[in-house]
């Protein structure tokens, strides 16, 4: 039976997993799925508004994870110091590879020698809306990362405001970025959140309260 969009239902799978499969083959090429809790994707977008998370992942070293939900998958950046709601603080942020959906719920332990092995909690999560623009018109998400430039309005649970992620350059093969707040009623010069606001608010759990090793 032909599906709305004229493929059988057969087909339109088969190009549903080729294109997720082609987004996150870096990501599950990294990972073993039978020794690591992480999801290796699948689940499709709920729809409505794009989601954000901030997840603190304790591993070699401690950092913040930036995903944004694009085109069916989590764009993702790596930043050391996490976010700051202080304009005047630019913050590094290193591109990582597209995550899962999935990845958007993921809290726990990822265990030692597999790749990021250390513990994850949820941040910050919410909704956002995407503010990158290109002579008056919105510029999709997926197109700005590759355009080196991404305006975003984030309605988190500690973050909320416009932020911008930068392309600034490379570090080998990996891409430098830099993530600022902008100046707005949500910046906050006198909070400091990363360190105030240790807690998942998923679980209420901190890093320390996972048991599990750094790896």
């Amino acid at each position: 039976m032909a599906g709305k969009n004229g493929k059988s239902g057969k087909h339109a799978k088969d190009s549903k997993d080729g294109k997720d499969k082609g987004r996150l083959e870096r990501y599950r090429s990294m990972r073993h799925a039978d020794r690591t809790p992480e999801p290796m994707g699948g689940k499709p977008s709920r729809g409505g508004e794009p989601r954000f998370v901030i997840q603190k992942h304790s591993a070699t070293s401690l950092h913040y994870d930036f995903r944004l939900e694009a085109d069916d998958v989590l764009v993702s950046w790596a930043v050391p110091k996490g976010p700051s709601t202080d304009p005047r603080e630019k913050r590094l942020a290193m591109r990582t590879e597209d995550h899962p959906l999935d990845y958007i719920d993921f809290e726990g332990v990822i265990p030692g020698g597999e790749y990021g092995a250390g513990r994850v909690i949820v941040w910050d999560t919410g909704t956002y809306e995407n503010r990158t623009e290109h002579r008056g018109k919105e510029v999709p998400v997926a197109d700005a990362v590759d355009g080196g430039h991404v305006s975003v309005w984030l309605e988190g649970e500690k973050l909320r405001g416009g932020y911008s992620l930068t392309r600034t350059g490379r570090d080998g093969d990996k891409e430098r970025w830099i993530l600022v707040k902008k100046s707005d009623d949500a910046a906050d010069a006198r909070r400091n959140p990363v360190s105030s606001e240790p807690a998942s608010v998923r679980s209420g759990r901190t890093i320390e309260d996972l048991s599990g090793d750094d790896g």
